[in-house]
């Protein structure tokens, strides 16, 4: 069991940070990222997914009880295993001819072999495989070198291994159109909030002077002070942390309670990242955690997709425009770094050039994509979380049959007059109420149902104030 695996060696090798063994350059490949929440898999199919360009396949060994992660190429026909099953004896089948592998990626059944053949056991029918963990309720992959993987740490949330006890948690994700660098870079910048978020988790009169200061500075990250919050009445410590790649964190400790806004970002391809955001809640007493739990998953990632799509589209454009102006490398004449709202920022960029941390070298951005594709949720998210995609198929359910009984009660409103006098109270009631109430359902669940599918064209803040 190749978990088991790491843990044994973790005990007796000595830790390193990631980005590999040189000084001066940092490989984004030598690093572990996450690649789904556990809550959000499915042990009884492969999922398929994306790091750094490398095509992979997830999937639930029940033989051995974990999970694995193979290159989503049979070694066969190069058909992707992804698009297989898991079969009725535990293995890893191939959709194209049906071979399967089992969890240590071996070859362990060819149908078109003949009796006493023996090709299942070359080193040519054998799958590779990827190192893989568990963590915090992640699944984190290694794409690097795979000897490499054992003593490498893991991007964990420090605060919540420091003091496990009394956090609620908020998780979401989504796989959005734009760099993991864009990503982490917008997060790094909290003073953007007030306009950007504006009447989502922002508010434009709350913006104003901040002042960022960065303390701590390296090749594996960074960790910076904030001098106030984003509000007057915001006290306590406050502070930002980024471990590279693809790890930050902002620590907001008051009296009020902890908050931390926690992003992990893991590069796809160019262009393509999946964010992860998590937002762990500390308060002084339980009542706030309690509402919190109270709410479905699914409630909050409709909230949270729109928060995301607050910036969606001028991010997707603003990384095209650095990269016309020089990217990273001549970030400082691209960008007009004017305030100390920038540093860190400032230093996010300065780490890329600094290290050579281009997850994907001298790559260039595809052209900009539409805004209803930017915008599309169903895709991006809704499939592949299990919370919103079960609540979904609940609505469309439910929206059915408000449709139906709207077109039955309808329908059977003459037939009343069989069974009431013309005149009766009840029987208009009953006539005209009826299918009001299974109508009105059916538009407000036809309205929550699109918000599975598409985000809103125009931002919040882009709305005419009331006065």
């Amino acid at each position: 069991m190749l978990e088991e695996e790491l843990n044994l060696k973790d005990s007796f090798q000595e830790k390193m940070p990631a980005g590999g063994s040189e000084a001066n350059s940092f490989d984004c490949k030598e690093a572990w990222y996450p690649v789904h929440y556990l809550e959000d898999l499915d042990k009884s199919k492969p999922t398929a997914f994306t790091v750094l360009e490398k095509d992979i396949v997830i999937w639930w060994d029940r033989l051995a009880q974990c999970w694995r992660s193979f290159e989503d190429q049979c070694p066969h026909r190069l058909a992707p295993l992804s698009e297989g099953r898991i079969s009725d004896d535990g293995l890893l089948e191939c959709p194209y001819h049906g071979w399967a592998f089992s969890g240590d990626g071996n070859c362990q059944r060819i149908p078109q072999q003949v009796k006493g053949g023996t090709a299942e056991i070359s080193k040519r029918a054998c799958v590779a495989s990827l190192p893989i963990i568990e963590k915090q309720g992640l699944l984190f992959v290694y794409v690097g070198e795979y000897e490499n993987a054992a003593k490498t740490e893991v991007p964990i949330i420090e605060p919540l291994e420091e003091s496990p006890e009394g956090w609620v948690l908020i998780n979401t994700f989504r796989d959005v159109p734009y760099d993991a660098l864009t990503l982490l870079e917008n997060i790094l910048d909290p003073s953007h909030i007030s306009f950007t978020h504006h009447k989502t988790v922002g508010n434009r009169a709350n913006a104003g002077p901040l002042e960022l200061e960065v303390i701590e500075s390296g090749k594996h990250g960074f960790k910076g002070i904030w001098k106030q919050g984003l509000q007057a009445r915001q006290s306590g410590e406050l502070s930002t942390t980024f471990v590279a790649p693809c790890l930050m964190w902002h620590d907001i400790n008051s009296p009020r309670g902890r908050i931390l806004t926690v992003v992990y970002a893991t590069p796809i391809r160019k262009g393509e990242c999946r964010v992860f955001a998590r937002f762990p809640f500390k308060f002084p007493n339980k009542l706030p955690g309690l509402f919190i739990k109270l709410r479905p998953r699914w409630y909050y990632h409709i909230g949270q997709n729109g928060v995301l799509e607050d910036d969606q589209i001028f991010l997707h454009y603003q990384e095209r425009y650095l990269e016309a102006k020089g990217g990273s490398p001549n970030f400082t004449k691209a960008f007009y770094l004017a305030t100390k709202a920038d540093s860190f920022v400032f230093e996010f960029r300065q780490w890329v050039k600094q290290y050579n941390a281009e997850p994907f070298g001298n790559a260039t951005f595809s052209p900009p994509l539409a805004k209803s594709v930017l915008l599309e949720r169903y895709h991006s998210h809704t499939q592949k979380c299990a919370s919103c995609s079960s609540a979904l198929a609940i609505i469309e359910q439910m929206k059915f049959w408000s449709g139906v009984a709207t077109v039955v009660t309808m329908a059977c409103a003459p037939m009343l007059i069989l069974f009431f006098n013309r005149t009766s109270v009840l029987a208009e009631v009953i006539e005209t109420i009826a299918p009001l109430i299974f109508g009105v359902a059916w538009i407000g669940l036809s309205k929550l149902q699109r918000q599975f599918y598409d985000g809103r064209t125009v931002p919040p803040r882009n709305r005419p104030e009331k006065n």
